[in-house]
């Protein structure tokens, strides 16, 4: 019996330039679309909300794209990070405003730190793991804080200074959200593709008996992409909670699932090994303007509510990777 083919590594790479200008054409659809209501989409108001998505999501899925690579899907934890992060940031501002933010990272570090130690070295089951460790932080935040929302003291110096936290802007012109985003897109596209990690978190993703074969570290490379992940959420979380300007177990709800919906729709397969950090934030745009275009929709008396956009969102998850298995079997570049 003859060999099965190898994929053309020509082939694949047309792929990825595919999928990522592919995303981007979604982006100008969906941004044409909302250009059809000018009266409700071309406003400040508008924009801005859209911006504030882009960029809180951005951040997150920065992160969460080093789990999809690395065949682990995505961590459901997400939204127990952003609000532990949140809530611990908020609760430390008595020791000073360094003090919170050091704590609120922490935190979201140290859930990382555990979730990368049982699905990296233990192997246990990511989607179980996670969904189990978000259980645990929503029963462990409203039990410590006695589900009361922790709010900023205005009176102190570091309590004003964490409100604005969101609003500051870098040179004056630069929302400081935005100007992290950037900052961790460049730093991560380079750690992905242009570095020994990189290369070892594709194999791993590629296939992980191979990478453990050929010597790769392959349990802390898993473990490394969900302490990155964690990270990201947790700094996430700390400005979603300054802009909200309240702490609480709420903070960072549904971020896990519009997570790996805009990492997927960026062309980053749950196959693993395929996609960029570039292609994510494409896919990041098209849930912002996905949600901000459904949202203005009306129709005589009908309009698009949370439980119809969950609906879409849903549905929209299911074709694209419904989609994406089909090509790559197709074009045979699926090895899983």
């Amino acid at each position: 019996m003859s060999e099965p083919a190898s994929p053309d590594p020509r082939a694949s790479r047309l792929h990825g330039i595919l999928n990522v200008l592919g995303v981007y054409v979604l982006v100008g659809i969906f941004f044409a679309l909302g250009c059809l209501m000018p009266d409700r989409f071309l406003t400040r108001e508008t924009l801005l909300n859209i911006l504030r998505e882009i960029m809180l999501l951005g951040i997150v899925c920065t992160g969460v794209a080093f789990i999809t690579y690395s065949r682990h899907y995505v961590d459901l934890s997400i939204p127990g990070i952003m609000a532990l992060s949140g809530i611990v940031a908020v609760s430390m501002l008595t020791y000073g405003f360094v003090v919170s933010l050091a704590a609120g990272l922490a935190a979201g570090m140290a859930i990382g730190v555990i979730n990368g130690l049982v699905i990296g070295y233990l192997r246990l089951n990511p989607i179980i793991w996670t969904l189990a460790m978000m259980s645990v932080l929503s029963g462990l935040i409203r039990q410590a804080y006695g589900g009361r929302q922790v709010y900023p003291d205005e009176a102190t110096q570091a309590g004003r200074m964490f409100l604005d936290l969101y609003h500051t802007e870098v040179f004056g012109v630069v929302p400081l959200p935005a100007a992290l985003l950037v900052v961790l897109v460049i730093a991560g596209d380079v750690l992905m593709r242009r570095t020994a990690f990189g290369a070892h978190l594709k194999l791993t993703g590629s296939s992980y008996e191979v990478a453990r074969m050929t010597g790769v570290n392959v349990r802390r490379v898993v473990a490394t992409a969900f302490i990155l992940s964690a990270l990201a959420s947790a700094l996430a979380g700390i400005l979603l909670t300054s802009f909200n300007k309240v702490g609480a177990a709420y903070i960072g709800r549904d971020y896990d699932f519009q997570a790996i919906t805009a990492v997927v729709l960026g062309g980053m397969t749950l196959a693993g090994g395929r996609g960029s950090i570039v292609g994510v934030m494409g896919g990041v745009m098209v849930i912002a303007l996905m949600n901000k275009v459904m949202s203005l929709v009306r129709i005589g008396e009908f309009v698009i509510g949370d439980f119809q956009k969950n609906i879409i969102l849903g549905a929209v998850f299911i074709l694209v990777v419904g989609i994406s298995s089909f090509s790559r079997r197709k074009s045979g570049l699926d090895d899983a």
